[in-house]
């Protein structure tokens, strides 16, 4: 004898998975803004954007406009000339190759030789001599600038180095235990198995650092040279108590030096403001991504 089946009903019982979900939809529809933290941000977010749009326009005015100082007046012709007198006035050209070199050479160096020591420090920890150099380290990051400014700068003249050479070797040198710090963190999280196996094929330490554990470091160099860029750039005490030669400063310095030309026409200094904020900000918007990246998985093992 046959028994017919009936059919179950599709509709969840109260209180089943169906239930809950539709519970866990009201509930995130429920869910009000928080309104202190927008705010906050908003008034940040305008902290930032305001100055920046008031530069950009003073900058397309011309210097009959800027004379009034109504920053907020919209120019009325649109004008490039202020970017060609900043140009002109203040020898961009060789400012931005003087400003490049110095932040090339920074930002090689101490990606390098902060993984470098980062990697001698994590693998040999046991070792009293590199546990204790990286506390050393560590206490470079409380000393100050200013007061060891008078001791390179005679330093840097008795050896020949009071140029830009010598300033991005001291780029290198200053940012060394922060970048050694953060470098270390990111190395504690890479298993020391990736290294044995590579070890056991016959790979030297200099093998397994160059065609292992430095890629692996990808993330966190970026981030790493990332720093090191917006550091060198934008750095206006190192190369102005170092470079003895004016023809080859920076471009904050050279602003600095041309600041008295500046002073009744106020185009021609925002436009000039313009021009050395641009590589900077442009290098920014394209990775800043792997600044946060790099520091969320050194930080996590």
């Amino acid at each position: 004898m046959s028994t017919i089946a009936t059919p179950t009903d599709p509709t969840p019982p109260p209180g089943g998975a169906g239930s809950g979900r539709s519970t866990s939809r009201r509930r995130v529809g429920r869910e009000r803004t928080n309104w202190p933290a927008t705010i906050i941000l908003i008034v940040c977010s305008l902290s930032v954007i305001v100055p920046l749009l008031v530069t950009i326009n003073m900058a397309l005015k011309t210097s009959g406009q800027a004379v009034d100082g109504q920053a907020f007046t919209l120019p009325s012709p649109l004008t490039a000339q202020s970017f060609i007198d900043a140009w002109q006035l203040t020898d961009f050209p060789r400012a931005l190759t003087m400003s490049a070199f110095i932040t090339l050479i920074s930002v090689a160096g101490e990606i390098v030789i902060s993984a470098l020591a980062a990697y001698a420090i994590v693998r040999n920890w046991e070792r009293r001599l590199f546990r204790w150099s990286f506390f050393y380290l560590l206490t470079a990051m409380f000393i100050p600038f200013p007061v060891v400014a008078l001791p390179q700068v005679q330093l840097t003249g008795m050896v020949g180095l009071d140029n830009p050479v010598g300033v991005a070797l001291l780029h290198i040198v200053f940012s060394l235990a922060f970048n050694t710090m953060l470098f270390t963190a990111f190395l504690r999280s890479i298993p020391l198995e990736l290294e044995e196996s590579m070890r056991v094929d016959g790979a030297s330490t200099w093998q397994v650092f160059w065609r292992l554990i430095f890629p692996l470091l990808g993330p966190m160099a970026a981030t790493v040279g990332i720093f090191a860029f917006l550091g060198s750039w934008n750095d206006f005490m190192m190369p102005s108590l170092i470079t003895s030669n004016p023809e080859l400063q920076t471009i904050p310095v050279l602003q600095q030096m041309f600041q008295t030309q500046f002073s009744n026409t106020y185009n021609i200094a925002f436009a000039s403001y313009l021009m050395a904020m641009a590589p900077a900000i442009i290098v920014y918007l394209f990775a800043q991504r792997w600044v946060i990246s790099g520091l969320t998985q050194g930080a996590v093992k």
